[in-house]
Formats: structure tokens, sequence, C-alpha cells
């Protein structure tokens, strides 16, 4: 980075200490006018000390998270589903998005995240931004006149499991690699970066060129079976893939019958390139391999209150990268990953709002009594 003047080092200092600290107040602080001021800042962007609009420092190192950032409307249904007729039912509103999930458990357990999505000019992304904002960074999103806003509608049966989802998603095909080249600022600071595979094809093989070129962690989340097929041939420089039992069989066209196959289909995609992996199978629980050559297996933990298992796995890939983060080892990570999961299940919320670190240790003692 380029050295800095006195003021250019006054207004950075002040701005560490205050994020959300506004230009008249670092003007007043530090003797100058406003538009001096607001130079002074364009002047630490350019010098790549700061991050956009949002004054976010860029000696924080973002997580930066790529792709989903939708409405989630969710139907519940209060008997059994009957196709071909009506079906009494509740219905909710909420954001979600698997980027956006994940981003927003991650912000909840103190990591700095920063947000790049593409929406609409609606309000659905106003709405979006606004419950979303506390948690992470909007600055490096872009909205476009001929898109609407991401959604995902669920349909779940009195017991709380999904029966059917629909998903207008056309808003990422959008966010292309030519996009990405503009946030690159954003890229080289980050901690790690997290895609979920609602982006192209040609955008994840760009990140897989951008992480091993500029030795970036980097981990795709699938987000369905249809969407695997969005992964990259090449996937060697990508740090972590967190894939269920569904994405696994389409990708491998092979069924998991046995443990022998569930950590056979983790060891092969290892063998694909991936330096970490974990295959999940819901209450069955979830199997990780890594390039080190260790294979371990955790349980899930069983709960009889399932509220909504909506944002279950987002909160399970959160936990997941905030323990590798950590250096938590592979058990343990394993561990604090199923117990996010397991309290989320059990929360009417897709990102439970009790989330913190400390309580998500405090889950994990409890459930390991």
């Amino acid at each position: 980075m380029k050295n800095l003047n006195i003021n250019e080092q006054k207004v950075l200092d002040l701005i560490s200490e205050n994020p959300f600290v506004s230009q008249l107040e670092l003007a007043q602080k530090i003797g100058l006018s406003r538009s001096a001021t607001a130079n002074i800042i364009s002047s630490l962007v350019d010098k790549n000390y700061l991050l956009g609009k949002a004054y976010v420092v860029n000696s924080l190192s973002p997580i930066v998270a790529i792709g989903g950032a939708n409405i989630d409307r969710k139907i519940y249904s209060k008997e059994s589903i009957q196709a071909g007729t009506s079906n009494p039912a509740n219905s909710s509103q909420a954001v979600g998005g698997v980027a956006r999930n994940i981003a927003e458990n991650l912000g909840r357990l103190g990591w700095n995240v920063s947000m790049i999505t593409v929406a609409g000019f609606d309000s659905d992304f106003n709405y979006i931004k606004k419950q979303s904002e506390h948690f992470m960074d909007f600055s490096h999103s872009t909205q476009l006149e001929q898109v609407n806003t991401g959604s995902y509608t669920a349909v779940l049966d009195p017991d709380g499991n999904l029966f059917v989802a629909l998903a207008d998603m056309d808003a990422y095909q959008y966010l292309l690699p030519e996009l990405l080249v503009q946030k690159e600022k954003v890229l080289h600071s980050a901690k790690c970066i997290v895609a979920d595979l609602n982006l192209p094809k040609e955008t994840l093989e760009y990140l897989v060129h951008f992480a091993s070129k500029n030795k970036k962690a980097l981990a795709f989340i699938p987000v369905s079976s249809p969407k695997i097929r969005n992964l990259p041939k090449e996937l060697k420089g990508v740090s972590w893939l967190i894939t269920n039992q569904d994405e696994t069989e389409t990708f491998f066209k092979k069924e998991i019958r046995s443990q022998e196959d569930w950590e056979n289909l983790a060891k092969k995609w290892v063998k694909q390139g991936v330096e970490n992996v974990i295959v999940t199978r819901g209450t069955k629980g979830v199997v990780a391999a890594n390039k080190q050559g260790e294979l371990a297996f955790c349980p899930a933990y069983q709960t009889d209150q399932v509220l909504d298992v909506t944002g279950a796995g987002d909160a399970f890939c959160a936990a997941v990268i905030d323990g590798w983060l950590d250096d938590l080892s592979l058990s343990q990570t394993l561990k604090q990953a199923s117990a996010n999961a397991r309290k989320t299940v059990e929360s009417k919320y897709t990102v439970r709002p009790e989330l913190t670190k400390n309580q998500l240790l405090k889950d994990l003692e409890e459930l390991e009594k």
C-alpha cells in the first residue's frame, strides 16, 4: 500500500476507532471542510486502505460472501398436503438466500462480512438490506433495472419438513466474472471468500482461478442438486466444499447406501482437488475428508422439537467456516457446526437471533453432556 500523509492518517485512525463515523464528524475532528474530508476518504479508497462507501477498514480483512440474497416466503400447511386442491396454511416472509444466510450467521458470530449480490431496484432489496445491514456490508452489491430481487418460496408440512420449494434466482445470472473484476479490491482484502452455486459456472471458474492465483481461501456451497452442475471441472484451489447427500449423489451419479459409500465419495471429492469436503446426510450426521488424509464422522444432534428446517444447512456451513478460521480441529469444527444446525431447526427463524460466539459454545457444551 502507498504511504499516507498526516491528514489521511488522522482520518484512517478515526474511522478505525468508529467505522460508522460521518464525514461531517470527521471534518469537525480534523479541522477541515467536509469536501476536503471527502477527498481524503476517496484517496484512502484509491490507496486500498478503505473498502467502499461503508468505510470498512481494509485491515479488518472481511469474509466476502457472494451469491443469493433473497426474500424467503414460507407457507406452513396446517394439515397433510394434498395435491390438486386447496390446503389450509399460514404464511410468513423473511430475508434469506444461502450466501446471505451464511453471512448473517458469520456476522452474528463476530466476523466482519461483505456481501456481493445482484438485485433489482425494488422494495424487496430495500427490505433485505434493512434487515441485514447490522451483520454485513452491502456496499459492494449491484442493483440492475432489468432484474427482480431473488425470491424463494418454501411449502412446509405440519412437521416443519420441506414439501416443495420454488426459487426465482434469475438475478444471479448477472453475477458474471466482469462484475467481480470490478470488486477485486474487496476480494484481494478478503480473509476468505464464500460463494454459493447460484452463481454462473464461468463466475465460479473465475473465483477458483482468483483464489489460486492470490492464495485466497475459497468455500463453495452447492445450494441444491440441480445447481451442482454449475461446479467447475477444476476444483484445485477450493478450500472447502460443503455438500449434502443428494448433491454428492447427483455429481458422482452414485447412491450412498452405506457408511463405506459415504466415506468413499467424500474421499472422491478430495481427489477432484478440493482441500476439505463435508458430505451431510441430515439426521444421519456428517462425514468430512481432507487432503491431509483425515476422515471424520460426526453424528447429528437429534431433536424432536423441529420448528423449521430452513436455514439449518446455512447455519452448519457458517459454523464450519467459523471453526476453520479459528483453527479448531476438524472434529471440533464438525461438532460446533452440527450444534448450530440443531439449534436452528428448533427456531422459527432462518438465522436464530440469539446466535453469538458465546451462545454457540454454550449450545455445544449443553449438547455434549
